[in-house]
Formats: structure tokens, sequence, C-alpha cells
């Protein structure tokens, strides 16, 4: 898992069926990744809307969300759809899990994304990063943590 100081890898990944998201656009703003393993699932529902509910704090950090998974732009489009998500959620589809390994936090025994969270820094490089067991909701406290220590440089 990629730690705190290394460059960010970018990205491009899907947030719709015709928008697709680069990484490097948002320089010049704090990123949060939010790599958990499935839409649906009870732990990453909870997880994601709690997340949801967070936007406004994240926003004051001058930070925009990204949650992360190998599930398709269609199976987000519906889970952002029925959890009236605020947020983008990133299709890192095909090929399959190409971000989260380049993140180091794909599970090659599911097939899945692990449950990480990185926060990037305006310059691109990670300032903190996570990776909480799977069936553990790790909160916001450690992001809202990074962020207001990033507004103290």
């Amino acid at each position: 898992m990629l730690e705190k100081g290394a460059m960010a890898p970018d990205f491009e990944l899907n947030a719709t069926p015709d928008q697709k998201i680069k990484l490097k656009d948002f320089r010049g703003k704090n990123v949060i990744l939010a790599f958990y393993p499935a839409d649906w699932s009870p732990v990453c529902s909870d997880q994601m809307a709690l997340y949801n509910e967070m936007l406004k704090y994240f926003s004051k950090h001058n930070a925009q969300l990204f949650g992360i998974s190998v599930d398709s732009v269609w199976c987000h489009l519906a889970f952002e759809d029925n959890r009236k998500l605020h947020f983008p959620l990133l299709a890192d589809f095909e090929p399959k899990g190409e971000v989260s390994k380049a993140y180091g936090v794909y599970d090659e025994k599911t097939g899945e994304s692990k449950r990480a969270l990185f926060v990037i820094d305006e310059e691109g490089k990670i300032a903190w990063s996570y990776l909480s067991p799977v069936a553990v909701n790790p909160g916001a406290d450690g992001i809202l943590d990074a962020l207001e220590e990033l507004a103290k440089k």
C-alpha cells in the first residue's frame, strides 16, 4: 500500500458511461480516495452513506471525494441513485483493479479492492493513507485529521 510522501499514481476512470475522471485534473484541490470492496455490501453502504453526510466538512478543506471499486459504472450509477450519493463512484472495472493495484490495495484472492483510504494533497502527494479491515467501516475521523493537518501547512 502506498504511504505518506509517495506521489499518487495518476488514473482515468469512468464516473458515468460517458464521463471519465482524471486525478491530475484535481491538482490544486485535496483529494480523498475511498477504495472499497463492493457496492451494495452492508459495510460499504454504511461507509459511503457516512461520507455523503461528511461532504460539507470535506469541502471546507478544499477536498474532493471519490469512491473506487471494481464494480461496473452501471452498478455504481444504480448504487449512487439508491443511496442518494452526491459524490462520484469510479469504476476500476477494466482492466480490472488496475488503479487499486497501482495504490497497492487490490485483493487478488477476492478480486476486489481492499477497504483503504488516501488523502492526496494539492500537489498530488499522498498526505495520509489507511488500510481498514474489510468488515470494519473506517469512519471519517482519519480523513478529517489529515485534512486539518494539510490546512496548517
